[in-house]
């Protein structure tokens, strides 16, 4: 039950990436919220470095953590963690996310939006379906954009829940080790991989990614997965033995099958007017998964020989990243906006944001942890009363 500070680092980790790669969203040619006018295809084999595994490992990770929890605070786990997700959720739908939205219609509704925020936001709360583009498409209002993590995480940590509460114990250290044996050795990175490149090669196609819940098919075939292989295996050793013996060899797979990739979509020259072979856009979707589940490996592997290695600033960020993803894609869309004027090369607005966002996320979670109104709402514990934290050394000091 000792704490794993390997996966509390890989989380602070993969959360920083998630900044740097939604600072890449505004410069490549995928669309979103608002968009650079020196956007391009140029970015986008480095936005792939990250794009098949980064959420995945943020799941398995989760995973992980649910099984330390329900062990540590069974009768009060889906209580603990409704509040930790649900409450962040909804203020940030309500409060966070709607500029996300109100900047998108300026910059991409036809014919431009001359509102005030204040109409635009009581169009919000109304689920006005008025924003559409010439495409067809409109936004649908209320939305949690990039907070679909906690639905998600939610969803799945219930399926848990349910698991524990309702399974008998011996059935589910059954179902445990039964997982633990099929994910030993060689088979900790071919069967993952195998799972992967089914749900890959058998929904992709059929359920594009909505990050909606409801109707996401394939997102819940891959992130339910490594959810429940983390939560599955979260105390068997020998599973995480086996992938730090194979790290090296994990971390080859990965390259390899992310170079394949890029090579197919970026420089073997194909287009819509030529579009891929079915049989390589096969192979490219079981590359994708060999890349999705042997990055995620090697950073286990190679993190593992860290997990007792605690320290202050680690103990810091691991609260602090809770708060840093709630803020930090509105305040690069917000950034993103206002510094278009500016006319700043791309490299060095790119580095602006990310320091700003970083800089201004962090300073809001110093402001955040210390307020017992708005703790709660990013899934921190209730700070304590200024009065109450300057009696505690008094009390401390009389009781002996």
């Amino acid at each position: 039950m000792q704490r794993r500070h390997d996966l509390d680092w890989l989380r602070v980790i993969a959360f920083g990436l998630l900044v740097i790669y939604h600072v890449g969203m505004y410069y490549v040619s995928w669309g979103w919220h608002v968009k650079s006018p020196h956007a391009g295809e140029g970015p986008e084999p480095f936005m792939l470095l990250t794009s098949p595994w980064r959420m995945s490992l943020l799941f398995l990770i989760s995973g992980v953590a649910t099984a330390y929890l329900l062990r540590k605070l069974p009768s009060g786990f889906l209580r603990q963690r409704s509040r930790q997700l649900l409450l962040p959720l909804l203020f940030g739908m309500l409060i966070i996310v709607p500029p996300q939205a109100y900047l998108q219609v300026v910059e991409q509704l036809p014919g431009g939006y001359g509102e005030s925020y204040g109409a635009f936001y009581a169009k919000y709360l109304s689920a006005y379906r008025g924003f559409c583009g010439d495409d067809g498409d409109c936004l649908l209002l209320p939305t949690w954009n990039h907070l679909w993590f906690l639905p998600y995480l939610w969803s799945y940590t219930l399926l848990a829940w349910a698991l524990w509460r309702w399974l008998p114990t011996t059935a589910l250290e059954r179902l445990r080790h039964w997982v633990s044996l099929g994910l030993r050795g060689w088979r900790a990175l071919l069967v993952p991989v195998a799972l992967l490149a089914l749900a890959r090669l058998l929904l992709v196609e059929r359920f594009e990614q909505t990050h909606a819940l409801i109707d996401d098919w394939y997102s819940h075939a891959e992130y339910a997965t490594v959810f429940f292989i983390g939560f599955l295996v979260a105390f068997d050793a020998r599973f995480w033995e086996s992938l730090q013996r194979l790290r090296w060899v994990a971390l080859g797979l990965a390259a390899t099958s992310y170079a394949l990739m890029i090579h197919a979509w970026y420089f073997a020259g194909y287009t819509d007017a030529q579009p891929l072979p079915d049989t390589l856009r096969t192979c490219l979707r079981i590359a994708w998964a060999l890349d999705q589940w042997c990055a995620i490996a090697a950073l286990l592997g190679f993190a593992y020989r860290w997990r007792h290695a605690d320290s202050a600033i680690l103990r810091y960020l691991t609260v602090a990243v809770f708060p840093l993803y709630i803020l930090h894609q509105t305040v690069i869309v917000v950034l993103a906006h206002s510094l278009k004027p500016a006319s700043i090369a791309p490299p060095a607005e790119a580095l602006l944001l990310i320091v700003s966002t970083f800089a201004l996320c962090l300073g809001a979670y110093e402001l955040i942890r210390r307020s017992p109104l708005l703790s709660p709402w990013f899934g921190l514990k209730r700070a304590p009363r200024p009065e109450i934290a300057a009696e505690a050394p008094t009390v401390l000091h009389r009781d002996g």
